[in-house]
């Protein structure tokens, strides 16, 4: 079977599937109501607070949970996704008792200007930097973590606002822009009438997967500004963010305080949900230098 046909086939089963996905559009946007939010911490000690910030020029929509005295670890999901990828950490106790907790919707996402999507990774650091400004007041350390796009995202902000942050773990993060996978199909989904069949989360996704490269490509001269320790982990069975990310960092994080990489073998892309315990020692291991 040749090329063409074998995009053609790929184009027919993938429209085929983003019919189905319009049906259940509710349950594609990856975003809890309030009210659900309420029900899924009904029997926790710690209930998040919502907050919408509007200090930048776009409102970000966030969760806080937790000690106010205590160091922050604010979480950005990938892509697509939304500040609750990560309400089970939002939940565990080792972790409440030693750091606040602030998961993000990423702008585009959740309830941050939900479809209105934004490729410029500088952009969405920039909408960002007021929620970790108000963290770090009274000196309190602040640690970003990372998945998928959101590994990228903050490196960009550890490379725009050092004074800010303190740590970073980078979770299978997309961030060597010569490892990014071919994008024709992705031009394809961002024509229109196409992208209108497209429930919302997947169409920015769609949108700033397809100019990711190209933002990569503008940092890739300021990785070593950053100073900050930074803890990596990746899978070796990642089929979505190839392993040799995490030797892209190795190579490029030269002026990290501190650097760990943690290749695990047989683990895939989500490991928020497969391997969260990794995410946590990560964690507490920083907030605890």
């Amino acid at each position: 079977m040749n090329f063409k046909r074998l995009s053609l086939r790929f184009l027919l089963i993938y429209f085929a599937l983003l019919g189905v996905a319009q049906l259940f559009t509710g349950c594609m946007s990856f975003r809890l109501t309030a009210e659900e939010m309420k029900t899924a911490f009904a029997n926790e000690k710690f209930k998040p607070e919502i907050t919408v910030s509007k200090a930048a020029e776009r409102p970000i929509n966030y969760v806080q949970v937790g000690s106010d005295t205590l160091p922050t670890v604010i979480f950005v999901h990938g892509s697509p996704g939304s500040w609750s990828a990560f309400a089970d950490f939002l939940k565990v106790d080792s972790l409440l008792k030693k750091v606040r907790m602030v998961s993000v919707d990423r702008p585009g996402f959740g309830h941050s200007g939900f479809g209105d999507a934004e490729e410029s990774l500088e952009k969405q650091a920039a909408y960002l930097q007021p929620i970790v400004a108000k963290q770090r007041q009274n000196g309190k350390r602040v640690i970003l973590v990372g998945h998928s796009l959101g590994g990228p995202l903050i490196a960009r902000m550890a490379m725009d606002y050092p004074e800010l942050i303190d740590g970073l773990v980078l979770v299978a993060g997309s961030v060597a822009p010569e490892l990014e996978p071919p994008r024709w199909y992705r031009y394809i989904l961002a024509a229109s009438p196409v992208k209108y069949f497209i429930p919302k989360s997947f169409r920015v996704s769609n949108f700033e997967i397809l100019h990711l490269k190209e933002e990569l490509e503008l940092m890739l001269p300021l990785w070593s500004t950053i100073r900050q320790p930074c803890i990596v982990i990746q899978g070796e069975a990642d089929s979505l963010v190839p392993v040799g990310n995490a030797d892209f960092l190795k190579r490029k994080l030269v002026n990290a305080e501190y650097l760990e990489i943690r290749k695990i073998v047989g683990m895939n892309h989500f490991v928020p949900w497969s391997n969260p315990k990794l995410i946590v020692n990560g964690i507490l291991g920083l907030a605890e230098e």
